[in-house]
């Protein structure tokens, strides 16, 4: 680690790429074997799905972009060290059709256009390094306790359920599987002193062992992530990325609850990032399948379509891998045509992307969507990763076009809101990343006018 202002200059970096060891772990490394055309641009000519080939004129009416943001702040308690997160999660819905209406006309009333756009943001801070709240004996204790309260206080409709009580729908269909398959492994607890198995119940319940207060909210054990010595940068990401996708489901629980599934056909759904759970909360991934495929199935009974849900990843080995297919030894791009897309199998990820010999799925614990590569009309790279349903679309041994629900739905899609600003994103993550990193409507509540809306122009239609 070096002193504040010191860079390495051009001779210690030369001495490494010059060290004998440095050589020696290059001549043992795997190479990826390339085509004459050096990237693997064969492979993906002979299983591009052309936009051409595809029928669809969709174009949802609204679009609900999800999207969080997290800041470290210290905290002024007198403990070196001391910090919190301030986390904020954004749901910014798009009136896509009113923007349809408004592209057609030659001058735009800009106060009739901003209400195209509604916004909503939770905030919520996370006690982090040496930030002890009330009466609680740590600072891992008083993160267990505001992460609880939080979910326990905030909710999309008025009348609505709780994102907690989203959160403990969850949690029963994991310990419903685990009683299935006679999995009985868990956690240690969350006390510190207590040398046993957490104890899981819901809500708000006390420790058999200890006599001290445990929460339903430490199954997903965050809390582990907790780093009493320093910044919590890597548990404030976890607790925002939980966040979203609780977000998510619960929008889609409200919906069904107020019986309004027949709306969703009109809808679209659009995340920062993948459709995945990581770390310590990962376990939640599979019960999201399983409540998702329960959501869509109700809603295509009333509908007679998928719900279209995506994620946007933004860079990363996927996005650097979409670069170089595209691009020709000579340096020149385009050799991906535009209104195409590859649908990635599980074998071309790991020949190609990330590497592995494991006879596990990518991704098989983790996420709940499937990716793909497109290239949009005006040539922008994206890559969307596309909710499944249903074990068929889930198999990531084959790539199939009925495997991608609304595949055409979502490539006309794209072309319709790619970002001219970020072009390896889309217009409304654009709005909902702006709400979540400068709140401006904190608290309030969109989704009841929203529905009242939605559900108003149907009637008059």
């Amino acid at each position: 680690m070096g002193f504040e202002s010191e860079f390495a200059s051009y001779e210690p970096l030369r001495r490494i790429l010059d060290s004998s060891k440095v050589k020696s772990l290059q001549d043992r490394l795997k190479i990826r074997k390339k085509d004459a055309q050096g990237s693997g641009q064969e492979e993906f000519k002979s299983n591009i799905i052309s936009k051409a080939d595809m029928r669809s004129d969709f174009i949802p009416d609204y679009v609900i972009a999800i999207d969080g943001s997290y800041q470290p702040a210290k905290a002024e308690n007198g403990f070196p060290g001391a910090e919190f997160g301030y986390i904020t999660i954004s749901a910014v819905l798009i009136v896509e059709k009113s923007v349809r209406e408004f592209a057609r006309q030659e001058f735009i009333d800009p106060k009739k256009f901003r209400e195209t756009e509604k916004a909503s943001a939770i905030d919520t801070v996370i006690p982090g390094c040496n930030v002890i709240i009330d009466n609680e004996k740590s600072a891992k204790t008083s993160m267990r306790r505001v992460l609880f309260e939080e979910l326990q206080n905030t909710r999309a409709f008025e009348e609505g359920e709780t994102l907690l009580e989203t959160f403990e729908h969850l949690f029963r269909i994991k310990l419903e599987k685990d009683k299935e398959l006679g999995d009985r492994r868990k956690p240690r607890s969350p006390i510190d002193g207590v040398d046993q198995e957490m104890t899981y119940d819901f809500g708000q319940y006390v420790c058999p062992h200890s006599g001290e207060l445990l929460y339903s909210t430490d199954a997903m054990r965050l809390h582990e992530l907790m780093n009493s010595g320093g910044t919590n940068g890597e548990m404030y990401g976890q607790v925002m990325q939980m966040f979203e996708k609780l977000w998510l489901v619960h929008i889609l629980r409200s919906f069904e609850k107020k019986d309004w599934l027949n709306l969703l056909d009109r809808v679209s759904f659009v995340l920062d990032g993948p459709l995945a759970c990581f770390s310590t909360w990962s376990w939640i991934n599979k019960s999201i399948i399983t409540e998702l495929a329960r959501i869509n199935g109700l809603q295509k009974k009333q509908t007679g379509k998928d719900l279209l849900i995506f994620g946007i990843e933004k860079s990363g080995t996927f996005y650097n891998h979409f670069e170089e297919v595209d691009t020709k030894v000579d340096g020149t791009t385009d050799c991906f045509p535009n209104q195409s897309a590859f649908l990635l199998s599980d074998g071309y990820i790991k020949k190609n992307i990330i590497f592995s010999e494991s006879d596990k799925l990518y991704g098989q614990d983790t996420y709940f969507g499937r990716k793909l590569f497109y290239k949009t009309k005006i040539g922008y790279r994206i890559i969307p990763v596309l909710a499944f349903f249903n074990e068929h679309q889930q198999n990531l041994k084959t790539a199939r076009s009925d495997q991608f629900p609304r595949l055409a739905d979502l490539m006309n899609m794209l072309d319709e809101l790619v970002s001219s600003r970020y072009p390896n994103s889309v217009s409304p993550l654009v709005s909902a990343h702006a709400e979540a990193a400068i709140p401006l409507n904190l608290g309030k509540r969109i989704f009841d006018d929203i529905a009242r809306e939605i559900r108003a122009k149907s009637y008059k239609e």
